[in-house]
């Protein structure tokens, strides 16, 4: 299926991480498979998990509000408790739980109230599940884990083989009454493709809700990579998203003071944009639904520097490929406006290097102040370096300043080494 045209122009989604690991703040899932916390222990928090105060509407409110275009919402992690009322029982929030009640459906309802797309994730593993680890395939230097995999000579392929309908019943269910724009699996390491029967899944999925978006942890037949929580240095093929939390845990970790400041959420973005990715900034809900206040108010942050430098980063492309420009940047659609983010204040021009187009215009984007420019060197086919003039303080950003540079005609670029 060719990519639907919504998600590379999103650049903004956001992830949320939440279940009943929030309770008492241990790391989902991750924390009982590695002995961080006994098995038991965490399985008391179903007892303790209210979502007493879960407000999917005012989720929406914040999310359309900092420029993002979609967000997915684990519906079931590692630790096998789903978020919806599942006809394909194991563990669920309606009857396992004091919360009583369907959390999926609010969120996509209120998700589509704002016309954001509604993303979904679902693991494929399920810890919990009394039939799933009843097969082997265990990564190199990765020992054996009971959570998952079957000890050997202890193979189960029934066992399997109802596991997987299990799977298959549960994301069907997500397909038929939500119609999800975006599947975001997870889990996939655990087995290889034929043992997930990643075909039939994808079928599946498709045939019930054909526009679906699957990540790559869907393997060969998802539609779009998802590094995590580092900026790739070379852009993945085709269309991408980095996922990346604001501080170092993906659920709520009352611990976890490591939070990323605005600044640095602003690099991550405009790095990733200027890549052609797009940027899943993950948070972390508490117990009750409501997000840390540290949290939302660096999405806020975020949020207010894209609402003023939105011609930057909607209906745009990726920018120049390094050494261009000292700095990320994005081009607009037709080609014609190139988009500079400088993070540190320039000391007395800010150069782009092999441009063979002229410049008609430079401004800075949100003030609108225009810059002078100017051209050095070149000769014959190599261009000579576009000098502009540094902003004067008042028109610089408090976290990153973006230069329009208005040009010619659609980019030219000289991508050579230079005359011999």
């Amino acid at each position: 299926m060719p990519m639907q045209p919504w998600f590379s122009d999103a650049k903004l989604g956001i992830f949320i991480h939440y279940g009943v690991y929030a309770v008492d703040g241990w790391a989902e899932s991750w924390s009982f498979y590695t002995g961080e916390v006994t098995h038991e222990r965490y399985m008391e928090q179903l007892g303790r998990f209210t979502a007493s105060r879960y407000d999917p509407a005012a989720w929406a409110d914040l999310f359309a509000r900092v420029g993002a275009r979609y967000a997915v919402l684990t519906t079931k992690h590692h630790d096998g408790v789903a978020l919806w009322d599942t006809g394909h029982r194991n563990l669920d929030v309606v009857r396992d739980t004091p919360a009583g009640r369907d959390l999926v459906t609010g969120f996509a309802d209120a998700l589509r109230e704002r016309d954001l797309k509604v993303g979904l994730y679902y693991s494929h593993s399920d810890w919990n599940h009394p039939d799933y680890a009843s097969l082997r395939h265990v990564r190199p230097g990765e020992p054996p884990s009971p959570f998952s995999h079957a000890e050997p000579g202890k193979e189960d392929p029934a066992a399997w083989r109802r596991y997987l309908a299990y799977r298959d019943g549960q994301v069907g269910e997500l397909v038929d009454r939500f119609r999800p724009d975006l599947l975001w699996f997870d889990g996939e390491w655990e087995r290889t493709e034929d043992q997930w029967r990643m075909r039939e899944l994808a079928e599946l999925i498709l045939a019930g809700a054909p526009d679906t978006v699957l990540n790559a942890r869907m393997l060969s037949y998802g539609d779009y990579a998802t590094p995590e929580q580092g900026v790739p240095l070379q852009a993945p093929d085709g269309p991408w998203e980095l996922c990346l939390t604001i501080n170092d845990s993906w659920s709520y970790r009352p611990t976890d003071h490591d939070h990323k400041s605005v600044r640095q959420l602003v690099r991550y973005f405009t790095e990733t944009i200027g890549m052609g990715g797009n940027l899943l900034l993950d948070v972390g809900p508490m117990e009750d639904g409501t997000i840390p206040a540290e949290q939302v108010e660096r999405l806020e942050g975020l949020g207010a520097w894209i609402a003023e430098h939105s011609d930057a980063v909607y209906g745009t492309v990726a920018g120049l490929p390094a050494g261009h420009h000292y700095g990320p940047s994005t081009l607009s659609a037709d080609r014609r406006t190139l988009y500079l983010t400088c993070f540190d204040a320039p000391r007395e021009a800010v150069s782009v290097r092999g441009l063979r187009n002229a410049v008609r215009r430079v401004s800075v984007l949100g003030t609108g102040t225009e810059l002078g420019h100017h051209v050095t060197g070149g000769l014959d086919a190599v261009p000579g370096v576009t000098w502009i003039d540094a902003p004067v303080p008042a028109d610089l950003d408090e976290y990153a300043t973006v230069l329009a540079v208005e040009l010619d005609g659609e980019l030219d670029l000289y991508r050579g080494a230079g005359r011999d």
